[in-house]
């Protein structure tokens, strides 16, 4: 745990002119309000102030003065900034001028789950698959759809072009705390993945959003442009982070049961059932933009079934064979890299928490390969389908008292309405495939 002299005495140590008060949008964008040191006694004093009413799902104009508050166990310093004169950041809870915390600041939405958790006596940790793509540019820096390789899975260079850019991101990352697990590159051309060891929830979080912010500067340094757009190719495999979760109580992890045959706990199959009963509500969380939907595609590997197995890694839920020494996860291979990680972390904590509460039954594991079943088949086991567009995504979410109690009402509005416009303003879009099907067909 750091302290305020901790963070003067780094400060002044390590030769840092500049801060960054970092919090994220409703979207899981980052925002940034920069200070040089001279100000960082106010700032960690909770004394820095922001117009709240300029950031999408915060505050009206009447309600507009907001507070950022510090955790001063996020402070890092930026290993690629200068070495004289460096740059550190902060990042920040948003609170009301009177010391509350602002309801529609996703941190907090994850946080007060993470309580709810720890009332019962759990702690949640995850660790996340990020998967990115990486384009060439143009000779004006812009971003063309061009990947930057037509390497495929676990290539190695000269195939794998973005070799030398994915290395130095893991070393970067790690120059900040991170411990690597694995990097390779994926299934599409330019697709990359970088998996770092699991830990708390919220310091999960907190981890990729600096993550998608490391990709994109450490790809602009190397001359190309990162996305964390989920399908930007047609006919490839698309990006998706998956999210591989345990709960622990008293250090221990409470998925695993070393005398059932399985390894897994009752627990684990009732938290496991609350992910997949809540699926269909938390899916404008987890999977948040248009494009999330242009994934969930047959041949692609990526779910399109609400079903689970021990071994089938196509479905939604995954069960991680390794459950020795005590590890017990379960994954859920649904979410996209464009969900904001508060919210779909919070969600994924909320549902297994309900269904260990509600003592939920997990329908049984499907160990065929489902996409071979026809729909009766699938109807009789029981078996429904993702939302397959951002607007069922919404219209289930409207519905449902879940999310209206995961981010409050007022939240839960202003978000919902966001994507009910960003599907309105997709539908209102005529693209080149209507143009090429239509235009002379008719």
């Amino acid at each position: 745990m750091l302290t305020k002299q901790d963070i003067f005495n780094l400060v002044e140590e390590e030769d840092v002119r500049f801060i960054r008060l970092q919090f994220t949008d409703m979207l899981g964008s980052m925002r940034n309000m920069a200070i040089t040191t001279s100000k960082l006694s106010d700032a960690l004093d909770n004394l820095c102030m922001f117009d709240g009413s300029s950031v999408r799902g915060f505050v009206g104009v009447e309600e507009s003065d907001l507070y950022l508050h510090p955790d001063l166990d996020t402070f890092t310093i930026f290993p690629w900034r200068p070495h004289q004169g460096k740059v550190a950041r902060l990042i920040c809870d948003v609170c009301t001028p009177d010391g509350k915390r602002l309801e529609s600041d996703p941190r907090y939405v994850l946080q007060k789950v993470i309580e709810e958790a720890a009332e019962m006596g759990y702690t949640f940790e995850v660790e996340p698959e990020c998967e990115f793509f990486l384009f060439n540019t143009d000779e004006r820096g812009n971003p063309t759809a061009e990947p930057h390789d037509s390497a495929g899975s676990f290539d190695l260079a000269p195939l794998d072009n973005g070799e030398n850019c994915r290395r130095e991101i893991c070393l970067t990352l790690e120059e900040m705390g991170y411990a690597i697990e694995a990097s390779h590159h994926e299934t599409a051309p330019g697709q990359h993945e970088i998996r770092f060891r699991s830990a708390e929830a919220l310091k999960t979080a907190d981890r990729i959003v600096t993550f998608k912010t490391v990709v994109k500067t450490i790809a602009k340094r190397n001359g190309l442009h990162a996305t964390f757009m989920p399908k930007p190719i047609a006919g490839e495999s698309g990006s998706g982070m998956h999210l591989t979760m345990s709960l622990k109580k008293d250090g221990k992890n409470v998925f695993f049961d070393g005398n059932s045959q399985t390894g897994l706990s009752d627990t684990a199959y009732k938290f496991t059932a609350g992910i997949l009963k809540y699926t269909p509500d938390m899916a404008c969380l987890t999977n948040p933009t248009v494009n999330s939907y242009k994934r969930f595609v047959l041949g692609y590997e990526a779910p399109c079934y609400i079903s689970w197995s021990e071994r089938n890694r196509s479905l939604l839920v995954r069960i991680p064979s390794s459950r020795k020494d005590g590890d017990a996860r379960i994954e859920l291979r649904s979410p996209d890299p464009t969900a904001n990680p508060y919210l779909a972390i919070a969600a994924c904590l909320k549902a297994g928490l309900n269904g260990i509460r509600d003592n939920e039954t997990l329908p049984p594991s499907i160990d065929v390969n489902i996409y071979n079943l026809s729909d009766k088949e699938r109807e009789s086991l029981g078996i429904k389908n993702l939302p397959i567009s951002l607007n069922e995504a919404v219209r289930i979410a409207k519905k449902s008292d879940f999310i209206n109690e995961l981010l409050g009402e007022g939240f839960a509005v202003r978000y919902l309405s966001a994507k009910e416009q960003e599907y309105d303003e997709y539908r209102c879009t005529i693209n080149q495939w209507e143009i090429e099907k239509y235009l002379i067909q008719y």
